[in-house]
């Protein structure tokens, strides 16, 4: 399994090379709905040049530290920044030597690939049943938006931990949903990872957060090293993570466009297996002829080699795109 893993090629959402060189005919702009990113994004303020030429002072990552804390509900103590979640997730599987893996699943690729190229044994699975030294949850699932609840969660860390084991927990897509966290009180050997980027429409921004206890969120810190995160970055997430009004709005707007996408989903023929605030997945009769339809259209969005059936869309950023959408629907 591990060999497989590290051999085979991951397909991720966003990719508009693929896409162009799927569709040339296509029409630009393109609307990327392939993502789970927040379509409307923080509205990042403008920056001293201080933040792009000298180094990040210990102090302004220790502030944005504290704004991701009192965001996520954590201890400043627990938190631990980094230049993107993804970031963490290859690093997390080389703090420990090779083990064998539980991933829940289907979910992220990455997870899996991350553990295998580390040269641990992994095995996807259905439940944290399984006998293993590492288990790997995303909560909410991509893509289905399954949701595990956090007293189980906290019983499986404590099995692991039992053993000198590790529970590994992605909250990417938390922030908008009524999900309750492992980052208040984070279980010894449980280690939650928080997305920046997705909440806040920022993705380029690449800022991602570890919460762990300790010894585990001191040995996330050192390996990650320092100035790891770019000042800019600090710079607008601990401004964003402040702002706490914007992300209830967010998560009420989101959730009204998430609910229209589902509407035009289930009129194309859609069944809604499930999603989060930010993306919604549908099966589909003709699933891989409504791919090549949206791609034609100019629209894309992602698709499962595993389930053929099965389309996972974003948001439409804005009224244009919701009426290309919605016409390219009706037209198939």
């Amino acid at each position: 399994m591990a060999r497989e893993l590290e051999r085979e090629p991951i397909r991720h959402g966003g990719d508009l090379d693929e896409a162009r060189r799927l569709f040339p005919q296509a029409p630009e702009p393109w609307i990327d709905l392939s993502t789970g990113i927040n379509p409307i994004p923080y509205p990042w303020p403008a920056l001293d040049a201080s933040a792009f030429t000298r180094l990040p002072a210990r102090t302004d990552l220790a502030s944005l530290e504290a704004a991701a804390a009192q965001a996520y509900g954590a201890r400043p103590a627990h938190v631990a920044a980094a230049p993107g979640t993804q970031a963490l997730i290859d690093l997390i599987p080389r703090l420990r030597p090779p083990g064998r893996v539980a991933v829940v699943g289907p979910t992220y690729a990455e997870h899996a690939a991350s553990w295998a190229r580390a040269g641990h044994s992994v095995a996807t699975v259905p439940d944290l049943t399984a006998e293993a030294d590492i288990g790997v949850v995303v909560n909410p699932n991509n893509p289905d938006g399954r949701v595990m609840p956090a007293r189980d969660l906290a019983a499986a860390a404590a099995r692991l931990a039992e053993r000198g084991g590790w529970l590994v927990v992605d909250e990417a897509f938390a922030d908008l949903e009524p999900v309750e966290s492992l980052c208040g009180t984070p279980p010894p050997g449980c280690l939650v990872l928080r997305s920046f980027g997705k909440t806040y429409g920022l993705a380029g921004l690449r800022l991602g957060f570890a919460v762990a206890g300790e010894p585990l969120i001191g040995t996330v810190r050192r390996a990650i090293g320092p100035w790891a995160v770019s000042g800019p970055a600090i710079a607008v997430g601990r401004r964003a993570l402040a702002d706490a009004a914007w992300r209830r709005e967010a998560a009420e707007a989101r959730g009204r466009d998430a609910a229209r996408l589902d509407g035009l989903l289930k009129s194309a023929g859609g069944r809604i297996v499930g999603g989060t605030t930010l993306f919604r997945t549908a099966d589909f009769a003709d699933g891989p002829s409504l791919f090549t339809h949206l791609g034609r259209a100019g629209i894309f969005v992602r698709r499962f080699e595993a389930a053929p059936a099965r389309l996972r869309l974003g948001l439409p950023p804005d009224e244009a795109a919701w009426t290309r959408l919605a016409a390219s629907l009706r037209m198939r």
